[in-house]
């Protein structure tokens, strides 16, 4: 969560926007498609799944990362163009984040800066095959991190603010654009006053917004991040179930809802989905370990999909049709590098 305090909740801590996966940092502070995917309230919630499986082999792992900031950058999503997008710097006080996306052969002349106008910090967050690009942009980049979030989209280079209509926003205001389809159909969420974040879909094409909520859940239900959305209209994400607990979800867009958490993890988060519903993401154990995860509704997961140079240091934001996955690790200097992986199965 670059424009906050992200790194330090890996994702989370939304209303604290920091560096970070950015979904990792909802999940601290945790906190409609067009159509059914975010509907459905009289759907059932499928079991929840606990399985592992051993550690995921046949990975080739590249770091990627502009070096106009060698100590972070962080890699959040991977369209079926290979295009990524991305940002670098932590978001600490003089040290903003600033948004790209990296075109194939990834030299550094194929890094191209993003950034929302007059904007103190921006993340580019997901892109589709179309040249869509979203994200958030901060107006500070203040000592505590707190800073004011606001979801943004990018069409031939014209830059749109979006912003979910709430009488009652945290202080500072948090608004981000996680993930975006072909359809152009956007999500992500805002975080109220009570600290609770609420997920939701933008359809850019309509302007309309729905929400993404937990079938059955009363009222708006407990606090959830829409991370990721595929051109079926299928969501991912993570939420809140109870004091202490973070589930990954994966919503159809028929409405059927499942949620998933790794045995032995304090947190699950899902950052992408493709069209296949694979989903990736994240699992945190204690001690802060992080590991990279693969995860479908038939198949189960395929863990410790860890960068070997950020073993137990690896979170995974993204994923395309290919199995391409980006996202970042920590090395043994310390320093947040951007990774891709290449699947050999």
């Amino acid at each position: 969560m670059g424009i906050g305090n992200r790194a330090a909740m890996l994702r989370i801590g939304m209303a604290t926007v920091a560096s970070g996966a950015l979904a990792l940092a909802a999940a601290a502070a945790l906190t409609g498609t067009a159509g059914a995917a975010t509907t459905g309230a009289a759907a059932k919630v499928a079991p929840q799944v606990t399985d592992t499986a051993p550690a995921a082999d046949g990975y080739q792992f590249v770091t990627l990362g502009s070096h106009h900031d060698r100590t972070f950058n962080q890699l959040l999503g991977i369209n079926n163009e290979g295009v990524i997008a991305g940002y670098l710097g932590s978001g600490a006080k003089g040290h903003p984040n600033k948004g790209y996306v990296i075109l194939p052969p990834y030299g550094q002349r194929q890094i191209l800066s993003e950034n929302f106008p007059h904007a103190v910090q921006t993340q580019v967050t997901g892109l589709n095959d179309n040249g869509v690009t979203v994200g958030f942009f901060s107006k500070q980049n203040t000592a505590s991190m707190s800073n004011n979030n606001f979801g943004w989209y990018a069409i031939g280079g014209h830059f749109h603010e979006v912003n979910f209509f709430t009488g009652t926003p945290s202080n500072p205001p948090v608004d981000q654009l996680l993930g975006v389809n072909d359809h152009n159909v956007a999500v992500g969420f805002f975080t109220n006053m009570s600290n609770m974040n609420r997920g939701y879909t933008y359809n850019i094409n309509t302007k309309t917004f729905n929400r993404v909520l937990v079938p059955g859940a009363p009222g708006l239900g407990p606090s959830l991040t829409a991370t990721a959305i595929n051109n079926r209209g299928d969501v991912a994400g993570f939420y809140s179930p109870s004091s202490g607990v973070t589930d990954s979800f994966l919503k159809l867009a028929n409405g059927h809802f499942t949620k998933f958490a790794i045995s032995g993890a304090q947190m699950t988060q899902a950052f992408g989905v493709n069209d296949s519903d694979w989903v990736v993401g994240t699992a945190t154990f204690s001690g802060g370990v992080t590991h990279g995860f693969l995860w479908h509704p038939g198949t189960g997961f395929i863990l410790n999909v860890d960068d070997p140079n950020g073993v137990g240091a690896t979170v995974l934001n993204g994923i395309n049709d290919e199995n391409d996955l980006v996202g970042f690790y920590t090395d043994g200097a310390g320093n947040v590098d951007g990774l891709l992986a290449y699947p050999g199965f």
